[in-house]
């Protein structure tokens, strides 16, 4: 059988050790220089970087997120071992891990190192399609013979480089298509590389539950609950007409998925479409003095996740979720794109006003779309607001600043409400 030394990267057959170095880090498959589908996986990024820079909270659970009313943005594994999960809020992973050590995001420092780790795959290929700062498809088929190796080895090459260089981990999962690809990166994470083979890929599916399919959210799960559909082995059951009449266009996806089939590219030139970030309150409020503090701190993250990426954009979101759950939203398009702070908390202030008082409130969002290069951004400056030009570049020193001596170099007032 095929074998891989993820250390040393020999190419072995069917070893337990490395012949070469001893290490017990291999991975055999039948297919493993078949297959050219992948999926990388940073493990626990935001905190992973964190431990980088400050090699002080090495062996302490971290936590990525931000104050007591605020939501887990990720956690590293020890605290993941404590209960701690993504989107949790804060007050509940530190019941469960209250050790912990909590910091506020560095989107800045994030998105920089994901940009060198973008630059390592594209070493690799020209078919990189990433999907967030932590994680991106690639399409190896046809680079055997520009690198002298198959797929496999370059991935394994990949994820030591990004160790090596950069001081952060990553899970490869390798497959035929991108949905088993995404499926095999979490299967072993942290350092995990997993294959999932053609041969396999019907009898891996058949016990999995559907909640193993990307975008089965707590709603549709809900729904598939309902229907009696739990696991791959329960769609396999339905023909493709009953799916699709019952889940409309979900249901022809679903029925192709049971049977491990996907269709979709990989693309390298899938265009972002929006930048977003919300919170859920960890209690229902009304006060106008938190929601602002919310709307202030929601707009610099979403214009920091703008200037790190090199986009603006024209249209500006408020999105409300109010305590019996029914969802507001409100947008306006602006004259110009921008990728100001203020200009985002000021559009999004000015949305909440029109919406009045229908709290309390559970959750909070800010959203940027229409987006564009930044060399497009704020360029008519607002005739209505002489004031604007002025606070748009005392935020880009203050970014300046901040890039040099850190995040809390400079603190607005309205962001500690």
């Amino acid at each position: 059988m095929p074998g891989l030394c993820r250390d040393c990267l020999t190419t072995l057959t069917d070893e337990r050790r490395c012949t070469a170095c001893g290490s017990p880090r291999i991975k055999a498959h039948p297919e493993l220089f078949d297959l050219t589908i992948a999926h990388m996986d940073c493990d626990a990024f935001y905190a992973s970087v964190e431990k980088r820079d400050n090699p002080e909270l090495a062996d302490k659970p971290v936590i990525i997120g931000g104050g007591k009313r605020g939501v887990v943005s990720t956690a590293c594994y020890v605290a993941r071992i404590r209960g701690v999960r993504s989107a949790m809020p804060m007050f509940k992973a530190l019941q469960l891990c209250p050790e912990a050590v909590v910091i506020k995001p560095r989107m800045s420092v994030y998105a920089e190192v994901s940009r060198e780790i973008r630059k390592m795959m594209d070493e690799l290929t020209p078919v990189v399609e990433p999907l967030s700062l932590d994680e991106a498809f690639m399409d190896l088929s046809g680079t055997q013979r520009l690198h002298g190796a198959p797929p496999a080895v370059m991935l394994a090459r990949l994820v030591q480089r990004m160790k090596d260089e950069l001081g952060v981990t990553g899970s490869i999962g390798l497959s035929h298509n991108k949905f088993l690809a995404k499926v095999a990166s979490d299967l072993d994470k942290p350092r995990g590389f997993s294959v999932i083979g053609k041969a396999e890929t019907a009898e891996f599916l058949y016990d999995k539950p559907v909640r193993l399919i990307w975008g089965i959210g707590p709603a549709a799960q809900e729904s598939l609950d309902r229907a009696g559909i739990r696991s791959f082995s329960d769609l396999l059951r339905w023909d493709q007409e009953a799916l699709s009449a019952r889940f409309g266009s979900m249901g022809y996806r679903l029925w192709h998925l049971a049977r491990g089939q996907d269709k979709r590219r990989v693309s390298a030139h899938e265009p972002m479409k929006s930048i977003s970030n919300e919170t859920t309150f960890f209690e229902d409020t009304a006060s106008l003095d938190i929601l602002d503090g919310h709307i202030w701190r929601l707009s610099e993250k979403v214009a920091d996740r703008a200037k790190a990426k090199g986009l603006a954009g024209r249209v500006v979101t408020l999105k409300l979720k109010r305590a019996n759950h029914k969802i507001i939203t409100r947008r306006v398009s602006l004259r110009d794109a921008t990728q100001i702070a203020d200009r985002l908390y000021r559009t999004a202030r000015g949305l909440f006003d029109q919406v009045g008082d229908q709290g309390p409130y559970r959750l909070l969002g800010v959203g940027l779309s229409d987006l564009c290069p930044e060399a497009q951004a704020d360029i008519s400056g607002d005739l209505l607001d002489p004031g604007a030009t002025q606070r748009s570049q005392a935020e880009r020193a203050t970014d300046e600043i901040r890039r040099r001596f850190g995040n809390d170099a400079i603190v607005k007032g309205r962001a500690l409400r």
